[in-house]
């Protein structure tokens, strides 16, 4: 892998406030990609959601949430330290290490050939704002990366929102630094199952990695589609301001 500063990712300050993520860029409040996808979602997608709390109940649906967000923010962690150069020379037995371990393995060793950047900023101009995981040449086309933690495997059809986070980041870079990406790629990991006790060459073994990409037409729509998404946030925001200013009578 090639490490390329093709592109200058200037540093955006965030924050996080009512479960609402905002990135500050040219004195502008943005909101961020999930923070879009989030509060667009369908009522199907909302519902199955509450569904699947009352039937676990909310303590443990809380504790599966916080365990899979810490994982995975670990598993981040160790991936942009390989990215940047600062990956640690033992195999650590860690499941975040370990899948994050079998990404690589299975994918960015053979297949990241130029790496632009790792957990960089990027915005488009006065709409959003997001957190690319990584960017570059990937099997020999412009991309945009997704590190994704699951705690099962993932059927495509039920990623849909991860295909609109990679559509809206290769819309913004594309926008920003006239670049061409054409494929966004998402790459899963579940953690280890099995015993405590295993190998970590059976740990390994244990972990489901998977590969999904989008690009050119399908990549297009869903940019339209996220596009059109932003808007509405953006209108219901304004609208929710507007509202808020006028005095009662």
């Amino acid at each position: 892998m090639k490490w390329s500063k093709k592109y200058i990712y200037p540093p955006v300050k965030t924050n996080n406030s009512s479960g609402v993520r905002t990135y500050s860029v040219n004195g502008v409040n943005l909101p961020s990609v999930t923070t879009i996808l989030k509060m667009t979602e369908s009522e199907e997608k909302k519902e199955s959601l509450l569904k699947w709390r009352e039937k676990v109940g909310d303590t443990v649906a809380d504790k599966i949430m916080r365990e899979s967000s810490q994982r995975g923010s670990r598993m981040h962690k160790h991936l942009e330290e390989y990215l940047v150069g600062q990956a640690k020379l033992d195999i650590i037995d860690e499941e975040s290490f370990l899948m994050s371990k079998k990404i690589i393995d299975n994918s960015l060793d053979s297949k990241l050939s130029e790496l632009w950047g790792a957990e960089v900023n990027i915005y488009y101009p006065d709409l959003f704002a997001g957190t690319i995981d990584a960017c570059g040449i990937y099997d020999g086309k412009e991309s945009v990366i997704d590190f994704k933690q699951s705690n099962k495997p993932k059927k495509r059809e039920w990623i849909e929102d991860y295909f609109f986070q990679v559509a809206a980041y290769s819309l913004a870079h594309n926008e920003v630094y006239n670049s061409n990406i054409t494929q966004g790629v998402i790459l899963v990991c579940t953690p280890p199952t099995g015993n405590a006790s295993d190998s970590l060459e059976t740990k390994l073994q244990n972990i489901v990695f998977q590969e999904f990409k989008i690009d050119n037409n399908e990549l297009f729509d869903y940019q339209v589609k996220f596009k059109k998404k932003a808007k509405s946030y953006m209108s219901m925001i304004s609208m929710k301001f507007n509202l808020s200013k006028k005095k009662p009578i």
